[in-house]
């Protein structure tokens, strides 16, 4: 029993520690750079951009590759035809009978002037030795017809490929170069999707500070005014303050409540946008650490006890207003626009390289070996038999109608163009930047008064307060105090958290923005 309670004690403490969650401006930036959608898919561009790169890179290597096929045929090649066939095949009767027909009219002859040896010649042509001679003639034939069939029904054929490009008109090179300046350029594009997140990032959060330090202010003039409502209410008693004047101060305690709800509002909306930029979830509860920033004012010995903590409400963020020099060159240096486009006129140079090299010959290495089945090597074999080969291949265009020369001028098109681009971004940036300049001087001119704004808002509220307390300052001077208090410290703020984002834009306008900035 006393594990499982020192157990719920223990989840009690860390789910305390969860809902105060203390954040600072770092670790919202960080928070939003690892949530954030489009700069994941920014991500993976570049690494698109890194694989293609290494593919390209393939280009300048070998190429092997395989191939093999198998073909059924309903019928063979045959390179004799049917009566070719046929005269092979009875080569043998066809001599044998021709040699007969030839040789009667020799015997009709030769019988006449030597009947003997006619006989004997017709005795040797009767003996059945030209029979024996035909039969082989035929045989042969036969075994001649049998040699010269193809047998290509069935065809099996496979192939080992070698590529090796030697030279491609610059093709291959001006490609690896493309790649590599995209990977570059989807670098920087990544870059400044970043620059403008944290500048989204950095709005939220400042102004989510702004409105709790008002939230602050707000609840603090409300303690005020009802403090003043009570002190009224027994100065009425006492005969010594009209009714008058208490519904005068009932109608400030009315608009301290409005203006403290519309800052409760106000505050939570901007507490759900900030959620949103970081990736948490709406209703997440906690602290920004520029939200305790704050210094107690001087004080006066004879203020009494609610001035002194109406003046605590006092806040002092901390505001650097130094400003670079060389802001504008800082600019053309760092900013990932300019960079993109000097990538992207890198690429389109590139690009009036690869459009001409269509225009000039190309030349490369093949090599490969050859197997097929049936075989041609030792005549039609029904065998597996492969031959190595090696050789350059030349291709050279010759006419076609000037359509390259069009292509190219249309590519040093876009080159021009791109360069364009890029002059006319330097001259809006450098716009940018003094505009970005101008609004840093006019947030710290804006803050120094309001500080002497300050200053005098608080003497006066002082004065009045001290002779509301004597009887000698009427209730209306000191609600017109507290309500000119109330808006110097207001004007106040607001002049910091301009002076906060004016700073943060000209880092953005410099391209200095970064989580470590």
């Amino acid at each position: 029993m006393k594990r499982l309670f020192g157990f719920l004690i223990l989840a009690a403490f860390f789910s305390m520690l969860h809902a105060q969650r203390v954040l600072s401006l770092d670790s919202c930036r960080n928070m939003a750079i690892a949530n954030n959608k489009s700069l994941l898919i920014a991500k993976e561009r570049m690494r698109k951009a890194h694989y293609d790169r290494k593919a390209a890179f393939t280009n300048f290597l070998p190429d092997f590759s395989a191939t093999g096929t198998y073909m059924y045929f309903s019928d063979e090649i045959s390179l004799l035809n049917d009566g070719q066939k046929s005269a092979l095949n009875h080569m043998g009767t066809s001599l044998q009978q021709g040699l007969t027909q030839a040789a009667t009219p020799i015997i009709q002859h030769i019988a006449q002037t030597n009947p003997q040896l006619a006989a004997s010649l017709q005795q040797a042509i009767q003996s059945g030795k030209l029979d024996g001679m035909s039969t082989a003639l035929n045989q042969l034939g036969n075994e001649l017809t049998d040699a010269l069939r193809t047998d290509t029904r069935n065809m099996w054929a496979g192939a080992v490929t070698l590529m090796q490009p030697l030279y491609m008109g610059g093709k291959i090179r001006a490609y690896h170069r493309i790649t590599k300046f995209s990977e570059a350029l989807a670098r920087t594009q990544h870059d400044a999707q970043l620059q403008d997140l944290i500048l989204n990032t950095d709005d939220a959060y400042w102004t989510v500070v702004s409105l709790s330090y008002k939230k602050k202010m707000a609840e603090s003039f409300l303690d005020l005014v009802n403090r003043l409502d009570g002190d009224v209410e027994k100065m009425i008693r006492e005969g010594v303050a009209t009714k008058a004047d208490g519904l005068t101060v009932k109608v400030k305690v009315n608009e301290a409540e409005m203006l403290l709800t519309k800052v409760d509002n106000g505050l939570a909306l901007s507490k759900m946008v900030l959620c949103q930029l970081c990736g948490m979830d709406l209703d997440t509860k906690f602290t920004l650490t520029d939200e305790n920033r704050s210094r107690s004012a001087e004080t006066s010995s004879l203020a009494s006890a609610e001035r002194e903590r109406h003046l605590q409400s006092r806040t002092d963020l901390q505001v650097s207003e130094t400003v670079p020099d060389d802001a504008v060159q800082r600019a053309w240096n760092n900013r990932p626009e300019l960079k993109s486009l000097d990538w992207a006129h890198k690429i389109y140079e590139d690009k009036v390289r690869v459009v001409r090299s269509e225009m000039l010959p190309s030349l490369a290495l093949t090599g490969g070996y050859l197997v097929s089945n049936p075989s041609l090597l030792n005549g039609f074999e029904n065998k597996f038999r492969g031959m190595w080969n090696v050789g350059i291949m030349l291709s050279v265009p010759i006419f076609h109608w000037n359509e390259g020369i069009y292509k190219v001028k249309a590519a040093k098109s876009e080159v021009n163009i791109a360069r364009l681009q890029q002059t006319e971004a330097q001259e809006k940036i450098e716009l940018q930047v003094n505009q970005s300049l101008f609004k840093n001087t006019e947030a710290q001119k804006r803050l120094a008064l309001s500080e002497k704004n300050m200053e005098k808002a608080e003497e006066n509220l002082r004065y009045a307060d001290k002779g509301f307390k004597e009887g000698v300052v009427p209730v209306t001077n000191v609600m017109e105090a507290q309500t000119a208090w109330l808006s110097a410290q207001s004007d106040r703020i607001d002049a910091q958290i301009d002076l906060k984002l004016a700073q943060t834009y000209l880092q953005k306008a410099m391209g200095t923005l970064g989580p470590g900035l």
